[in-house]
């Protein structure tokens, strides 16, 4: 039985890692009147310290073992890197809190067993915040494709191309075996949307990654062949090597909700360049936690629905694709325009979903098992290009409307 939180009162939030991905969930957080920031925990004091400038009233704490502890703290965002997602975790629910954890949950399948098993004997949710499927036109997407409108689903295609591998990196995240490379960080997104819209049951996985840089270790590009229970099937393929941007496909619109500048052929690998090597990139990396130059928490609403990459989905009678205002919708006899109201984010809808489960009961979509069917297709994908054959899934859950 899951510990419920009582209705009425405020949900108290707490991040362990500010970096790029905990400082994201700030915002929202603050946004909705059902939360309240109540503490942080990071390793890095400088950056507590400017947390703690924003948020006087919120507790600050050195590590995830101390914010277990803390009698003030009701659930907790796990966003350190993918391989301290375990440990941290595990302590977290162990001191009886609830978990959202960032994508992917992990890097072994054991290891998400071992976070989900003890989810259900403490009796605390256990959810993990894969922002892009939240993003409303992928919601949209969704409701098109149960609605019928358009009959069977046939096929659905995410390609994105940008400069992900030549970004200000981490070392970790060029180390496949930490979690690293496009194919968990980022392929854990493109497989969860498409899961999302699909209903969830991949049987089977046929995919070829690319490490073409010696210098960034990690896996760059990939083409993913997802095959679905009921006969869909899908791809995903993703470039991060920083020649072709699929937001010149888009309108120049990237997975924010942002103008994207296309106006300088190859920032990102001039800019790392200029760095001056590993050390003046973990320099730049840092200017993108809490706070710090380049982090964007206030960057204020998005002028155009978030593009992760292009999503196209195929259905016996029409494909629907994403336009900046929202859906373009391919019928039998027409074309329309679905337009979404913008303002809403997919870090918001976390919340939502995440308040449901802990004051109404609700089971989650996003919810530590699926969170492990993610990472089976990624787990999945990367054995498929190392043995060159087909790999067959025994983990998929269904989506839990």
């Amino acid at each position: 039985m899951t510990q419920r939180i009582q209705d009425g009162s405020p949900i108290r939030f707490g991040i362990v890692g500010l970096g790029t991905a905990g400082s994201a969930l700030i915002q929202p957080v603050v946004n909705n009147p059902n939360f309240i920031m109540a503490a942080a925990a990071d390793s890095d004091e400088e950056t507590l310290g400017r947390f703690k400038a924003d948020f006087p009233d919120a507790e600050v704490f050195g590590s995830a073992d101390a914010i277990a502890a803390s009698p003030s703290v009701d659930v907790v965002f796990v966003a350190t890197p993918t391989h301290f997602h375990t440990d941290h975790v595990l302590a977290l629910i162990e001191g009886g809190k609830h978990v959202v954890t960032e994508k992917p949950i992990a890097t072994r399948l054991e290891d998400a067993d071992r976070m989900i098993e003890a989810a259900e004997r403490r009796g605390v949710v256990l959810m993990v915040g894969q922002s892009f499927s939240y993003e409303a036109p992928i919601q949209e997407m969704r409701r098109i494709v149960k609605s019928g409108e358009l009959g069977p689903l046939k096929m659905i295609h995410n390609w994105y191309f940008n400069d992900w591998i030549y970004r200000p990196r981490n070392d970790e995240e060029l180390d496949t075996s930490l979690g690293g490379g496009v194919t968990f960080r980022q392929g854990s997104h493109q497989f969860d949307l498409i899961r999302l819209i699909s209903g969830g049951m991949v049987r089977s996985v046929r995919a070829m990654t690319g490490r073409w840089d010696p210098a960034r270790p990690a896996e760059g590009a990939h083409t993913v062949f997802l095959d679905f229970e009921d006969g869909v099937v899908a791809t995903a393929v993703y470039n991060g090597y920083d020649r072709f941007h699929s937001a010149e496909l888009v309108g120049g619109v990237g997975e924010s909700g942002a103008n994207v500048d296309l106006s300088t052929y190859a920032s990102a690998r001039i800019a790392l360049r200029g760095a001056g090597g590993r050390e003046g990139e973990r320099v730049l990396k840092k200017q993108f936690r809490y706070g710090g130059a380049r982090n964007r928490r206030n960057s204020g609403p998005a002028p155009n629905m978030p593009f992760y990459g292009l999503t196209v989905v195929s259905c016996e009678l029409g494909d629907i694709r994403q336009s900046p205002d929202g859906l373009l919708v391919y019928g039998p006899d027409d074309k329309r325009e679905v337009a979404i109201p913008k303002g809403f984010t997919g870090r918001d809808r976390i919340l939502v979903e995440l308040r449901a489960a802990l004051v109404d009961g609700i089971p989650l979509v996003h919810s530590g098992r699926w969170g492990k069917a993610n990472l089976e297709v990624c787990l999945a994908a990367l054995e498929s290009s190392r043995e060159r054959k087909e790999i067959h899934l025994s983990h998929q859950v269904p989506v839990h409307d």
